[in-house]
């Protein structure tokens, strides 16, 4: 580069933080702007370029939106406890306490390194016990209201981490942290009732400032479906079992029921089952099976016929057979299904597999071939024959409440949340197991409920939780009875510290609340969150799980925590995969600082494309711009001592800030950097900038390369930059006085006249007469573009 970056880069990035130039406090007489990318986990040895193309641009629009006048907060935080520290000081083979402080500390040195602007007086960490003694009292909080529940139930087990994990951790059947295939082990869990927040939360979803895509993935996520709660008899029996259905206008053509292996009707009655060594057997298969096995839609069929109990039809009196099948899991509805092969595919192949009849009860198909799963004319179905699939819904479903068959139900394929960890790096749950009093919640004054420091902190191949060893802490007193009693030695899942770690940020060193409620009140809901797709469904569901409980007993003054989210499209690699050091296709950012500057990689970043998009990364590309900043300081070469703006540039410069303005506000910082290099181009061909129009460029160029513009603007108006106001633009000079129209005669081009911007035909064939150009012809004909062409034809 043609200047010393790294001593200018030094310089400011001290400076910031000896000034404390981004530190904020809550002021009335500004708009606030409240902006927050996700957190990271600090379980490697500083952030990738991955983290680096997400990170950049939430810095950017930052450093604008002060310029704008707002009171911006912009924080930062870690989230490190969970199986990501962990895991990493595993394979280390040190405490996660240490690499935490170890991993924090190079991360910090990044972000500086990189001109970040955050609030570094608000930072947080999710393994500080003053952080984590709120995370305890949320879970306190949801354990008195009924919302926090310990329960024995199947769940999904990694062999590899040795932890429980949620639905939501083990998409596809492997873990989300080491790809190892999931078990199912039945076990005590302490699970959250999400559902219970389901409708609130699509209300929110609703109503968010969200592209399409993430609220079509949230609304897939939570699953929400309506139908009904049918009642079908066991024939013989004073009992009966439940189904959920959202197609209750097909029950005629119901032939077989189908219950989950884990479905409780098995026990209670298997005295009754003639097959029960064949049940069992298949139940014992079905517990080695992932739950991504057991659904998987072109799996094929298994089940076995249960010999010995039969449902019966409640519209037609019909008795049919129950299955066992693993396709049927307890989590979703009731655990069992109504099977109607006509017109579901599943059925259709368990029907022709086990030569069970299939019968039409919707008009349109051929079901010798298929299911038919389109709409029709119902048949064969009794008091709703000859109706369509909608008329018929409504009239099954009338007639199932009024005789007390069935009851209109909404269900939802989200499920409560699997909240414990057999793991030690994590928040301790805040409960006491008494053998007397049951669970009962360590008392608040007792909080932080610290994690006892462990040598050896590895689970064991039982899954047993590492805390379980530290018996001094374990063995304790129950707060109600005062006799012997446990704490849970299992810990919080890693998604605990940032359900809740925006509303932190608002009050960081609180020790009496979360966060003072006026504070939370001025700064509200974030304005603009940013971070991965991945994070849309599981992280921000949780997160607004967690705010509408809180707003709900009051202690937050906003139902939506997140405005607006805009999600970071992948960095790939040269070879268009994505990035990775297996891959040998990834780049290390500290390297990139050191040959090119942190002004230059920001706006490389910048540069690559929509911040939305999949962007690949080229060396070249960063060269060019090492280039644009090496023009923009040299620069100095050029300035005129002018206050304002030239007449040559007026109108450049009056169109570069208009844009400009638009693409920071729509998040398009790619197409700022062209606009900045165009107005260079026209300063480097005319050999000269003035002082103010130097002094806007450097404001509008400030976000993307601070350093550079800080210095520059220093040197040049003797003040910093950082909250200078943003240029303003004039509509009436966004188009030149004169403009350059050329003149063709003959349909040749004859010469370019600069004339006032606007000039009607007759004005501008008085130019063409002056300069001689039609002299002794006879005009036959003028073809005339307003401020575009003029042709004339002549003989």
């Amino acid at each position: 580069m043609s200047y010393d970056f790294k001593s200018i880069e030094s310089k400011w990035q001290a400076k910031w933080l000896d000034q404390k130039t981004f530190e904020v406090t809550e002021d009335p007489s500004k708009p606030k702007y409240f902006a927050l990318m996700e957190f990271p986990f600090p379980s490697a040895k500083g952030i990738h370029m991955g983290n680096a193309r997400s990170y950049v641009p939430q810095d950017v629009n930052v450093r604008y939106k002060r310029h704008r006048g707002f009171n911006v907060l912009y924080p930062i935080g870690y989230d490190a406890f969970g199986l990501p520290t962990e895991n990493y000081a595993l394979k280390a083979g040190i405490h996660p306490r240490q690499a935490t402080d170890e991993n924090i500390a190079k991360f910090h040195e990044q972000f500086v390194r990189l001109g970040f602007s955050f609030d570094w007086s608000r930072q947080i960490d999710t393994t500080d016990s003053k952080y984590y003694k709120f995370t305890q009292f949320i879970f306190l909080k949801l354990f008195e209201k009924g919302l926090a529940y310990k329960a024995n139930s199947f769940v999904n087990y990694c062999p590899n981490c040795k932890v429980v994990l949620s639905n939501e951790d083990s998409q596809g059947g492997r873990c989300d942290r080491c790809g190892s295939v999931v078990e199912q082990r039945q076990r005590d869990v302490w699970f959250l009732k999400i559902t219970d927040y389901a409708e609130k939360m699509l209300q929110l979803i609703d109503e968010a400032d969200y592209s399409e895509s993430v609220k079509t993935s949230q609304r897939n996520w939570i699953g929400r479906s309506e139908g009904a709660l049918v009642r079908f008899p066991l024939k013989d029996l004073d009992d009966g079992f439940e189904i959920f259905t959202t197609r209750p206008d097909t029950i005629y053509g119901v032939t077989f029921m189908v219950v989950s292996p884990e479905h409780p009707m098995i026990e209670k009655y298997a005295s009754r089952i003639a097959n029960l060594d064949e049940v069992r057997a298949y139940q014992e298969a079905a517990r080695r099976k992932t739950m991504f096995e057991r659904t998987e839609l072109n799996k094929d069929k298994t089940g076995v016929r249960i010999d010995g109990l039969q449902a019966v039809n409640p519209l037609n009196g019909k008795t049919v057979p129950i299955f066992i099948s693993d396709y049927v899991v307890m989590g979703y509805g009731t655990g069992a299904i109504m099977a109607v092969p006509a017109h579901d595919e599943r059925d259709y192949a368990f029907a022709k597999k086990f030569g069970i009849d299939i019968i039409e009860v919707i008009s349109g198909g051929d079901i010798s071939k298929e299911a038919y799963t389109g709409d029709g004319v119902l048949v064969n179905s009794g008091i709703i024959d000859g109706l369509n699939v909608p008329a018929a819904k409504q009239k099954i479903l009338a007639y199932m409440v009024e005789h007390g068959i069935g009851e209109r139900k909404i269900n939802y394929k989200m499920q409560d949340w699997a909240f414990n960890r057999q793991r030690y790096w994590g928040e301790p749950i805040p409960v006491i197991q008494c053998p007397k009093c049951g669970h009962v919640g360590v008392p608040y004054d007792q909080l932080p409920l610290e994690l006892p420091y462990l040598e050896d902190y590895r689970p064991n191949e039982y899954g047993d939780s590492p805390l379980s060893k530290a018996t001094d802490w374990v063995n304790t007193t129950c707060p109600i009875c005062g006799g012997p009693a446990k704490r849970e030695t299992d810990t919080m899942p890693q998604w605990a510290g940032s359900s809740w770690y925006w509303l932190r940020y608002c009050d960081a060193h609180n020790d009496h609340a979360l966060a003072d409620y006026d504070k939370l009140k001025y700064w509200g809901a974030v304005d603009l969150y940013t971070g991965g797709i991945e994070h849309v469904t599981r992280h921000m569901i949780y997160a607004q799980f967690w705010n509408l409980f809180l707003y709900d007993i009051g202690l937050v003054p906003t139902k939506n925590p997140f405005k607006k989210r805009i999600c970071c499209g992948l960095l790939l690699g040269s070879d268009g995969e994505k990035m990775s050091k297996s891959k040998g296709n990834s780049v290390n950012p500290t390297d990139v600082l050191e040959q090119y500057s942190a002004d230059a990689l920001r706006a490389y970043l910048l540069f690559m494309g929509d911040f939305e998009k999949a962007v690949i990364w080229s060396d070249s590309g960063i060269n060019g711009c090492v280039r644009f900043l090496d023009r923009v300081w040299d620069l100095q070469n050029i300035v005129r001592d002018e206050e304002g703006y030239s007449k040559e540039h007026e109108v450049a410069m009056h169109n570069m800030i208009k844009n400009t303005l638009r693409m920071y506000e729509n998040f398009r910082h790619n197409t700022i950097i062209a606009e900045l290099m165009k107005f260079l181009n026209i300063a480097g061909e005319d050999g000269f900038i003035t002082k103010g129009e130097l002094k806007d460029f450097l404001i509008i160029l400030d976000p993307i390369a601070p350093h550079l513009a800080g210095e520059l603007y220093e040197k040049y108006f003797g003040k910093e930059l950082t909250f200078e106001p943003y240029p303003t633009y004039d509509e009436s000079k966004l188009i030149s006085a004169e403009i350059e129209v050329p003149v063709q005669i003959n349909g040749k081009l004859r010469a370019v006249v600069t004339v006032p911007n606007g000039s009607t035909q007759d004005a501008m064939m008085e130019v063409v007469k002056a300069k001689g150009l039609i002299e002794g012809k006879t005009v036959v004909k003028v073809i005339f573009i307003h401020n575009k062409i003029l042709n004339v034809v002549v003989r």
